[in-house]
């Protein structure tokens, strides 16, 4: 072979095998980029009804809250971030179902993940939040629901059960229809 032939060859080789490998892995994962961020998919995500993790959080407005504790309530517990649109563009709906359920039968928690607090607290008062808010400083919470992107919402009965998750902003009226079920079940 003559020396160009040769050049062209160990040029355009691994080229070639770097393209396959990125068709592969595209092949492999759907086209979908992996890790973790911003939900790209909105609905409600399938699950296995189990009974919640239970966790602490320290508050942001001081104090602590603790999930078991509040057995015996409708739960929803809610992931942000303040950098994350679709947490910014839910956060006056989160908040308008608050004030018209808050109770002795229903709790939101909000768990603010892959954040400074700082920017935490700012978004808590900018979009003035008045459910118990924290953050997951080590993001243990967040494995142990097994959160991938935000926000999530997870909906927990009673017993302590998840009942439902749901990926992305939710709507205001899936929102009221997943809690008047719950709440519809008694228990």
């Amino acid at each position: 072979m003559k020396k160009r032939n040769w050049i062209l060859l160990a040029t355009f080789l691994p080229l070639a095998a770097f393209l396959g490998i990125l068709v592969w892995a595209s092949l492999q994962t759907g086209g979908q980029p992996g890790g973790l961020g911003v939900n790209t998919q909105f609905g409600v995500a399938d699950i296995d009804e189990e009974a919640a993790e239970n966790f602490s959080l320290n508050l942001q407005s001081g104090g602590r809250i603790e999930l078991a504790e509040l057995r015996g309530k409708i739960v929803m517990v809610d992931f942000w971030a303040s950098w994350c649109a679709p947490c910014r563009l839910e956060a006056p709906t989160l908040e308008q179902a608050y004030r018209d359920y808050a109770g002795p039968d229903v709790e939101f928690i909000g768990v603010n993940i892959w954040d400074l607090p700082d920017n935490a607290a700012t978004y808590v008062e900018q979009f003035e939040v008045s459910y118990p808010n924290g953050v997951d400083d080590d993001g243990q919470i967040a494995i142990d629901y097994g959160v991938k992107g935000i926000p999530e919402k997870f909906f927990i009965d009673r017993n302590g059960i998840v009942r439902q998750k749901f990926v992305g902003p939710i709507r205001p009226d899936k929102l009221k229809q997943t809690l008047d079920d719950l709440l519809a079940e008694g228990g």
